[in-house]
């Protein structure tokens, strides 16, 4: 399984690029700091619940759309294989 994009470059190439706004007028819009902003931007930090709030607000979204990009890219991550051991208590029918 490939990793998924993070939600952060997806807000980068397909909002603030459309909007033709920058990483500082956009923090003004949210209501954040510039650090906050350029870090998510550059997948150093994940969307939380209040930054999904803020996100769809401004950009007419749902907060879920966000919070379920965030777990995608989460999930896309994790080492399937280290759960292994992991005892299956309900088989499929």
């Amino acid at each position: 399984m490939r990793v998924r994009t993070h939600p952060g470059i997806l807000l980068k190439e397909l909002w603030l690029k459309d909007l033709n706004l920058t990483q500082e007028q956009f923090a003004r819009a949210l209501g954040v700091s510039f650090k906050t902003i350029n870090e998510l931007l550059n997948a150093k930090r994940n969307i939380s619940v209040d930054m999904a709030m803020r996100l769809a607000c401004a950009l007419n979204t749902s907060a879920e759309f966000w919070l379920n990009a965030q777990n995608a890219y989460d999930l896309s991550l994790q080492d399937k294989s280290k759960f292994a051991e992991v005892e299956v208590l309900i088989k499929p029918a």
